[in-house]
């Protein structure tokens, strides 16, 4: 099912997500609801904020941003993030355009 993606000046974008508790059925299924509405949006990730759901969750699939002819990028395809933390980070920045579905 497409989900609607909310916009920027939408409080659940501001509050804290909490953590997801268990995975169980309806997880699943919003998880792949999350995929069918990044695909249909032409995103390469989703966070379940995007779409009103408070909750420490996100999915990502950027094969999408590879060329076709590209036999050399090692392909990830599609990952859920469930409760992630940042465990380091680098000093080293990267610039690009942003593209967020909010």
């Amino acid at each position: 099912m497409i989900l609607p993606i909310v916009t920027y000046d939408h409080p659940v974008l501001l509050q804290k997500a909490a953590p997801v508790q268990a995975v169980n059925k309806a997880l699943l299924q919003l998880i792949e609801d999350m995929f069918e509405t990044m695909y249909q949006a032409s995103g390469v990730g989703l966070a379940a904020p995007q779409i009103g759901q408070p909750l420490r969750l996100f999915v990502v699939d950027a094969d999408p941003m590879i060329h076709e002819e590209d036999t050399t990028t090692l392909r990830y395809g599609k990952r859920v993030f469930i409760n992630p933390e940042l465990i380091s980070f680098s000093e080293t920045m990267v610039t690009m355009d942003e593209g967020c579905l909010s």
